[in-house]
């Protein structure tokens, strides 16, 4: 029997983390499978030959993906030419709809079996995206609850493999001292998580207000967690003349963090299950935001807010992120009875998302499928 061949496409910092763990769960399955794909060093470091970067891909907004419509189709046909050359036996898509959904289509035309994990949000918005989902995915892995249900709506199969996020927490082993050590933090202070995100876009939209909102609390330090696909040059010209010190190290910072101020992303979901107090924050360019308002369809931005449905930490979205609104609620997230609410609706989201074991329940979804 021939050896198994799969391709993986994660086109953002997130997707690397979760293909990375895929890519960890499929070796321990079979140690014979061999893997390439879209990714990043956390995949790579899982032995997943990569053909593009993720920081190369990773274009938000309806505007910043007009403007690199070129690069954009070079990735495209940097793509095609991978898989046609590597001959997988399985697309395997992680997220990143805009570009996975495409590759969906043109990998089913040509006889490719495929996988989507972490699907796509189309219960947010596009529900139209659904009819496609089903014409050319194999096999739908998701990773929300709910998910599944919404798609049964739609006639389409859906298996809940549980949150990639808890694996990934749980294999970790906190040493406070250590990491203080490490990034020469104060032992004599509360640490403030900063989180503005992962691509130049949004980090210049919010670092500046997370940079005001550490002038007024001098007793706390605020921590930047650096992402991973920016260099640190780009980081400089908002931090060079601020008190703010910052780390490589996200889960480092919440496992050690107080509270934690965080742009709205999967990050907001790392937070809660770091069990930090946490505001979310967004703001997108102002066309871009003016489109998406008008098509998605959920009442919340937020993950943890999606899973529960209901308010569980407040998100300033656009015009209420405001330096005024942002010094109140953090104000808030130091108070014992807010903090205590929180603290307790984070354990019934952890229990939503699920036990451990979603990387090794998709491998071997994917493995069942090539058998």
């Amino acid at each position: 029997m021939a050896k198994p061949r799969i391709f993986i496409i994660a086109g953002e910092a997130s997707g690397d983390l979760h293909g990375a763990n895929l890519a960890k769960a499929l070796r321990q399955k079979d140690p014979t499978v061999t893997l390439q794909g879209f990714g990043g060093d956390l995949m790579e470091a899982q032995s997943v030959t990569i053909k593009k970067h993720y920081r190369e891909m990773a274009f938000m907004g309806f505007v910043e993906v007009i403007a690199n419509l070129r690069t954009i189709a070079r990735n495209f046909k940097v793509c095609k030419a991978a898989i046609e050359a590597f001959q997988p036996q399985v697309l395997v898509l992680i997220d990143y709809p805009g570009f996975n959904m495409r590759m969906a289509k043109w990998a089913k035309q040509r006889g490719l079996k495929v996988v989507y994990y972490i699907s796509p949000q189309v219960w947010a918005w596009k529900e139209s995206r659904v009819k496609t989902l089903k014409a050319t995915v194999d096999k739908m892995l998701c990773i929300l609850p709910f998910e599944v249900d919404f798609f049964a709506k739609h006639n389409l199969e859906a298996t809940f493999v549980g949150h990639p996020l808890l694996d990934a927490i749980d294999n970790r082993t906190p040493d406070r001292e250590a990491f203080l050590a490490k990034w020469q933090l104060p032992n004599d202070k509360p640490l403030i998580a900063v989180l503005p995100g992962s691509r130049k876009q949004e980090i210049s939209r919010m670092l500046p207000e997370f940079l005001a909102l550490q002038q007024r609390h001098p007793q706390y330090q605020f921590v930047l967690a650096k992402a991973p696909s920016q260099e640190d040059e780009f980081y400089q010209q908002f931090t060079s003349k601020t008190a703010m010190q910052a780390v490589r190290d996200t889960y480092g910072l919440l496992e050690n963090s107080y509270a934690a101020i965080v742009t709205s992303g999967t990050a907001t979901l790392e937070t809660a299950l770091f069990k930090v107090p946490q505001v979310v924050c967004y703001k997108g360019g102002s066309i871009s935001y003016q489109i998406a308002k008008r098509l998605v369809k959920v009442p919340y931005i937020s993950l943890v807010n999606l899973v529960l449905n209901r308010e569980v930490v407040k998100e300033l979205i656009q015009n209420d992120f405001q330096a005024k609104q942002l010094e109140h609620y953090f104000c808030k997230l130091l108070t014992e009875d807010y903090r205590k609410d929180i603290l307790s609706d984070y354990n019934e989201l952890q229990q939503k998302l699920g036990g451990k074991g979603a990387s090794s329940n998709a491998a071997q979804e994917i493995l069942a499928l090539m058998s």
